[in-house]
């Protein structure tokens, strides 16, 4: 059985803002609530953005 549990359940709305912007970014039309009509490459363009920001950020902050 998977989980999805958060390690830091106050970090929700900040992530789901990060999520909206990037999505924002590359051209995803992303709605508050149910976006089970996205493609599998929409969805994953978003997830693979938010990725990279995130390991941008940690790369830059252990220079």
């Amino acid at each position: 059985m998977t989980s999805n549990k958060k390690v830091v359940p106050e970090a929700k709305e900040a992530l789901n803002k990060f999520k909206m912007e990037v999505a924002n970014e590359v051209g995803v039309n992303l709605k508050q609530g149910y976006n089970g009509d996205l493609t599998s490459k929409e969805a994953g363009s978003i997830g693979g953005q938010m990725v990279k920001k995130m390991v941008e950020a940690y790369e830059n902050s252990i220079k």
